[in-house]
């Protein structure tokens, strides 16, 4: 079954590349079909199957032998084994199903931020709306309580707590940082959201000293941040738990 998610998890990987590409360019997900972005030539079917086409095409592409850039199997992988790590902590469930959905637009928000230092409002807008589904979904199905007051405080307090910062710094904390902050708070609830926060706080720090260090930016380069909030997400829907425990047990 493992084998089966990771394949399911590729195929989705290459239609994340699609989002990555088209999305910031305010073009159709969906029309036209896939193309070479160089020579704009129609792909078929079996040019499309993630990684094993790049690898057998040489990474280029077989019409204008433009090099295919890295990312797209890089992206159909790490979607591919995120969806496994997905499975083996919730199984095939329902739960699964929205993690997994989450997780995608994730990578796009990712990517996207990391190319052009903006988050779309459309995507963290289909977040808040896929988790409103979720819990409504859970409470019909099985009765499970929706936790409206948890994630509703996981919400007010992380988007609040990124307002002030942005305030504070001066617009050193983006926009679309404080709305999807506040959406993965509504999600995490409020609990865990605060060990996302200190984990994106973290990890940002050491990458942005390792690109300092090494001269990839400068201190007046911009860093996005919304790639650290991700796998800091990640991270926490994963492990978050099991380093809360830690913690607690550890210190008090």
């Amino acid at each position: 079954m493992s084998v089966f998610i990771f394949i399911i998890g590729t195929i989705i990987g290459s239609f994340l590349n699609v989002c990555i590409y088209r999305i910031p360019r305010k073009e159709s997900i969906i029309f036209p079909s896939s193309h070479c972005p160089n020579c704009s030539t129609p792909l078929k079917w079996y040019e499309l199957v993630p990684v094993f086409s790049f690898l057998v095409q040489g990474g280029k592409c077989r019409y204008c032998r433009e090099k295919i850039s890295l990312q797209y199997p890089l992206i159909e992988l790490l979607n591919g084994f995120l969806y496994i790590l997905a499975y083996q902590n919730f199984g095939l469930s329902i739960d699964l199903i929205f993690y997994c959905s989450i997780i995608s637009i994730l990578v796009i928000i990712s990517v996207i931020d990391y190319y052009t230092q903006t988050i779309p409002d459309s995507l963290v807008l289909v977040l808040l709306i896929i988790s409103i589904i979720h819990k409504i979904t859970l409470y019909l199905l099985y009765g499970t309580s929706p936790q409206i007051l948890n994630s509703s405080l996981g919400l007010l307090i992380s988007g609040g707590l990124f307002l002030l910062v942005a305030i504070i710094s001066k617009g050193g904390m983006g926009g679309g940082d404080i709305k999807l902050i506040a959406v993965l708070g509504f999600i995490l609830g409020f609990r865990r959201i605060f060990l996302n926060i200190f984990i994106s706080f973290v990890i940002g720090a050491i990458i942005s000293i390792f690109l300092l260090a090494f001269k990839v930016k400068n201190r007046k380069d911009p860093i996005p941040f919304g790639p650290f909030l991700c796998i800091a997400f990640v991270i926490t829907l994963f492990w978050g738990n099991e380093l809360i425990n830690w913690y607690l047990i550890k210190f008090f």
